[in-house]
Order: C-alpha cells, then sequence, then structure tokens
C-alpha cells in the first residue's frame, strides 16, 4: 500500500505504471540508521548557488514537461505532465519525516508511464526530473538525508535499480533479504527486500546543479 494513496484521496494513478520502488505505509523509528550526512550551505561548501525550485522548473518546461508538486502535511506528490501531449508521464511520492539527527526525505515510489519508455527522453533524464524536484523539496524542508529502497523483485530488474539511483547519487547502506531478525524493520517500512540506498540531499543538488541552472552570459 502506498502511503500517498491516503494522504491524496482525490488523486487516481495512471493505468498503466512502471514502478521503481515502493514500500508499505508501515514504519518504526527505531528501525532506521541515523543520518550521516551533515547539511550545510552553498557557500560553506565553496559550490556555485544551487538551483532553485523555479530553475529546476524551468528547466523542465525546456524539456516539454510540466512538472507540479503538491503537499499535504509532511506528505508530497509530484506529477510529471508532457506539454505537448497533456499526458501524465510519471509521478513520486514520499514524506518528509523527522529523525533525532534531523529531518529525511523518505521516497516512497517513483513511477513511470510504460509509454515513456520508447520517447527520446531516457528513463533517467525523465527520472532525473522528477527527482530533482523531489530533493530541491526535501532541501527547502530542511531534511539533510534522502533515503529510498530499491526493491529487488528480480534479479535483472533489481541491478538496473540499484545502477539508475547510482547514477542519481544514491549509495547502497545496507541489503534487506528477509533473511534476518534485524531485517523484519527495514521490511516494515519499506514493504519488501531490496537495497536500502541513501544520499546527502544537498550533495545531490550540488551534482545536479550544472544540469538545471543557466548558464552564465
Amino acid at each position: 500500500m502506498n502511503l500517498c494513496h491516503n494522504a491524496f484521496p482525490l488523486f487516481n494513478p495512471p493505468s498503466s505504471q512502471l514502478p521503481l520502488t515502493s514500500i508499505s505505509s508501515l514504519f518504526n523509528f527505531n528501525s532506521l540508521p541515523k543520518s550521516k550526512f551533515p547539511r550545510a550551505t552553498a557557500n560553506a561548501t565553496g559550490e556555485a548557488p544551487l538551483p532553485t525550485m523555479s530553475q529546476i522548473l524551468e528547466a523542465c518546461r525546456a524539456q516539454k514537461l510540466d512538472l507540479h508538486l503538491k503537499t499535504l502535511g509532511p506528505f508530497f506528490r509530484i506529477t510529471a505532465r508532457s506539454l505537448v501531449t497533456d499526458a501524465e508521464l510519471g509521478r513520486a511520492e514520499g514524506f518528509v519525516r523527522f529523525w533525532l539527527d534531523g529531518k529525511i526525505l523518505h521516497l516512497d515510489s517513483i513511477k513511470l508511464r510504460r509509454e515513456t519508455l520508447g520517447m527520446e527522453k531516457s528513463i533517467f533524464g525523465l527520472g532525473l526530473f522528477i527527482g530533482a524536484v523531489a530533493i530541491r523539496h526535501g532541501y527547502d524542508s530542511g531534511c539533510k538525508t534522502a533515503q529510498l529502497l530499491a526493491i529487488n523483485d528480480s534479479d535483472l530488474y533489481h541491478s538496473k535499480l540499484v545502477r539508475f539511483y547510482s547514477r542519481l547519487g544514491f549509495k547502497a547502506v545496507y541489503e534487506v533479504t528477509g533473511s534476518s531478525i534485524g531485517d523484519v524493520g527495514h521490511m516494515l517500512v519499506w514493504g519488501g527486500v531490496g537495497t536500502r540506498m541513501d544520499a546527502s540531499v544537498e550533495e545531490l543538488m550540488v551534482k545536479w546543479c550544472t544540469r538545471f541552472k543557466a548558464p552564465h552570459k
């Protein structure tokens, strides 16, 4: 069951979707590791100013994509539509979770329409645009860390997911196999087995900076 389906009852999911990761709506705070990524400012890291939400959305529109962020309390939903056909191409859902060491951006799911597989924009490209809006939202909400589970439904598909998220900037931190007592808490949180992956929200913003910022004139 998806958390955001309960939080956004007026939205219906696309009829044909390709799930990239999903979780259940049950979670145990004590089962999750403490955040290990410090939060800093762009000036403190010596990097150029981070891309703003408006810059990210402008870059999306340049690719004929219309992205919208809707929030309800800690929950959020991002939808991507084609500016050409007005068809929904994908969406991301999740929530901002409070933790002892700071806020965490919990990425519930990223879903792409099957029609996008044959588009000129790659899954990585479309996923990057959706992910950038989610990460910027997490940054603006004060999150230090982004967390997700690359679900393991099959060895081949799982390896593709891990590569996909690694390219985005996530790092594998734990393999949830279901074979140990220690996995129970993770399975309650994420609703399945797979590779737990974390990323520093700010490091992702820095990594994607040049992709979403207009070049200096």
